[in-house]
């Protein structure tokens, strides 16, 4: 089997080339994985809020969001 050499600059061009392409041709698998990422993000966040705040109970929460237990 033959070997085939590439350069760091011919290997950087093929790689944007294979995003750019990825982005063009499957917009809908992008954004998808773009949305999780965001949704994963902000979970982080809210957990990470939640552990330096109080407590609070269950019927206060639903009283906030405006329904009954």
């Amino acid at each position: 089997m033959s070997e085939i050499t590439i350069d760091e600059i011919e290997l950087k061009q093929l790689i944007k080339s294979a995003i750019v392409e990825l982005l063009q041709e499957r917009k809908e698998i992008v954004y998808d994985l773009l949305a999780e990422i965001i949704e994963d993000i902000a979970l982080e966040k809210a957990i990470q809020e939640g552990e330096n705040t109080e407590p609070v109970s269950r019927e206060t929460i639903f009283n906030i969001l405006g329904r009954k237990q």
